[in-house]
């Protein structure tokens, strides 16, 4: 198959080249530091940011694509599922 932007070096604005399930965990990281998560059904999701921080964005819609950066999604505040890592 082709891909004309294999050759292309990938920024934090380029789609993602890759993606992986969350499943929302107190303890253990996400399999990568994110550059986006997709919601793909509706709620809460409280993650910690790749700098550190732990916030909980509230009422996230089902369909979201959050362009945020983070090494852990916590299962403690967080109610939105089918969660995917984007990178």
């Amino acid at each position: 198959m082709t891909d004309r932007f294999a050759s292309r070096h990938a920024t934090l604005t380029s789609p993602a080249y890759d993606g992986f399930p969350i499943a929302a965990n107190d303890a253990a990281p996400v399999q990568e530091v994110t550059r986006a998560i997709y919601v793909g059904t509706a709620g809460d999701l409280a993650v910690t940011f790749a700098a550190g921080e732990t916030v909980t964005f509230q009422n996230v819609a089902a369909g979201t694509i959050l362009p945020i950066r983070v090494s852990h999604v916590l299962s403690t505040g967080t109610t939105a599922a089918a969660l995917v890592g984007l990178i």
